[in-house]
């Protein structure tokens, strides 16, 4: 039996659009015609209380009375038609794009200022001479039946090379400081010292400008 020929009494639930809800929801029945035709319902989900819109399609007209020729006809809502692009989705889109577009400008730039940066804190990439790679760093214990120690050379060359660039930063951190100069130039013999305690690891670098220089060719 479909809910045409159905007869509701008050109480009973059935299935209509809230305009509250902007949805179909679960209604109760709390008025009826003589015919047990569903007139009046509440929404079980936000109480709201409305005449009875014809069920759970949006466009469906309410119930029509019956007349004096006959039982009352339903008219079906014509289509409804499919939503066409709206200019704001369009926008969206351009956004997106342009979101995207600034993204990468951003990550391109980012790039720009980090090798800008290495390059003025002395920060570049710095290779190990082409004999040193990928060979090992032995330390052979002086005493008889002790085991030898092998570092990978690649290794120890990057912690020689970090050991360098932090000196290089040291360096100019003291010179760009707001020290006395009598404290500037005490620093900044103590900076060119380490730099000459260095200098014995320079045959493991592939570019003498590279290397380590401490002052007058002390080591």
């Amino acid at each position: 039996m479909n809910e045409e020929a159905k007869r509701y009494r008050a109480g009973q639930q059935v299935d209509d659009l809230c305009r509250a809800c902007k949805a179909t929801r679960v209604h109760t029945v709390i008025a009826t015609d003589p015919e047990g035709r569903v007139v009046r319902v509440v929404c079980d989900f936000c109480e709201s209380q409305h005449n009875y819109r014809g069920g759970g399609e949006a466009e469906r007209s309410a119930p029509e009375r019956p007349s004096a020729s006959g039982p009352a006809v339903r008219r079906a809502a014509p289509p409804r038609p499919a939503p066409a692009a709206s200019p704001e989705s369009g926008s969206r889109q351009e956004r997106t794009v342009g979101s995207m577009s600034t993204a990468e400008d951003g990550d391109d730039l980012e790039r720009r200022l980090r090798r800008i940066l290495r390059q003025e804190l002395g920060l570049t990439p710095v290779v190990p001479a082409e004999k040193w790679r990928g060979g090992e760093l032995v330390l052979r214990p002086g005493k008889p039946g002790l085991q030898e120690k092998k570092l990978p050379i690649d290794g120890f060359f990057h912690k020689v090379v970090m050991l360098r660039n932090r000196l290089r930063t040291l360096e100019q951190q003291v010179n760009a400081s707001e020290l006395p100069e009598d404290a500037k130039v005490r620093l900044q013999a103590y900076v060119t010292a380490c730099y000459g305690s260095l200098t014995s690891f320079n045959l493991l670098f592939a570019s003498e400008d590279d290397q380590f220089k401490g002052s007058g060719g002390e080591e």
